[in-house]
């Protein structure tokens, strides 16, 4: 299908759920242009559509395997889902594409990480009155959580991050009501899976609030050096500002290389932002 529209990463930023919508017309059923593919893909990332954003930017790989934005896509949205495996292996690939241009190197490099330090999910869902985790604790043993939620929640709307001291998991719920606890009558405690006495876990029902709010004042007193506090600087920054700071954080250190953090969108948000490295460091490409 020929299709002349183009859709910046700009145009997508500013509001990514009619973004998709228009590039759902732009595409139509055929669904064949590798480069709306990934912009479709963009899109669902900055939605946490993060199965969609796959599909899409596989398919794109498919149409154009030259092209280096199909890898990053698929990358950034198997990382999100937690397939750290998959993720790195796009990204490698996509590395060594001509107009890489220095936009996997982070990505790569989170990826690194987590892999070392043994604590990727391995897999999670959410159904509508279901939520399932599987991962690999830093001793070595697999977790799995399985709960059956009080009410129904919105899977497409589900989400997960990794932290040093938790994986915080967040589901959205289908009615504005407030629930009087997390699982339902038919979660049975025989679905959680792990060993006690080495992931220092309990399978009694927990009283959540106060789990969350002694992990919350465990790491206001957790004092950190060095490149340590500064992440913990910038993910505060990131989680208490607003979508427009986010938006310029996310696009900034992207677009850049990892090389600039703005939370400044009117600046940011008209322009691509330069790789900008520290005077004493010089930036090649492999």
């Amino acid at each position: 299908m020929a299709c002349e529209r183009t859709f910046p990463d700009t145009f997508i930023d500013e509001d990514p759920q009619k973004a998709l919508e228009e590039l759902n017309g732009a595409l139509g059923d055929s669904a064949d242009n590798a480069e709306l593919l990934c912009q479709r893909a963009y899109a669902n990332i900055l939605l946490k559509k993060y199965s969609s954003a796959v599909e899409d930017s596989k398919k794109a790989q498919q149409l154009q395997p030259g092209l280096a934005l199909a890898f990053l896509r698929t990358g950034v949205a198997e990382y999100h889902l937690g397939n750290l495996s998959s993720a790195h292996q796009a990204l490698l690939e996509g590395q060594k594409l001509e107009g890489s241009e220095g936009l996997f190197v982070p990505w790569i490099k989170r990826c690194e990480e987590l892999m070392q330090t043994g604590v990727p999910i391995q897999a999670y869902t959410a159904g509508s009155g279901r939520c399932s985790a599987h991962l690999r604790l830093p001793s070595g043993d697999d977790y799995c959580l399985q709960l059956c939620l009080l009410h129904p929640v919105e899977p497409e709307h589900s989400s997960y991050r990794i932290l040093t001291t938790k994986i915080e998991i967040k589901m959205r719920k289908c009615e504005a009501i407030r629930w009087e606890k997390l699982e339902g009558e038919g979660t049975q405690p025989s679905l959680k899976h792990f060993t006690p006495n080495q992931s220092g876990l309990s399978s009694t029902t927990r009283n959540w609030d106060q789990v969350v709010g002694a992990i919350s004042e465990e790491e206001k007193n957790e004092k950190l050096e060095g490149d340590a506090a500064l992440n913990k600087l910038f993910q505060q920054i990131y989680s208490d500002g607003s979508d427009e700071v986010k938006r310029a954080m996310n696009k900034s250190f992207m677009e850049s290389g990892g090389t600039v953090l703005s939370t400044n969108w009117t600046d940011v948000g008209k322009r691509t932002v330069e790789m900008s490295p520290p005077d004493d460091v010089e930036f090649k490409k492999y």
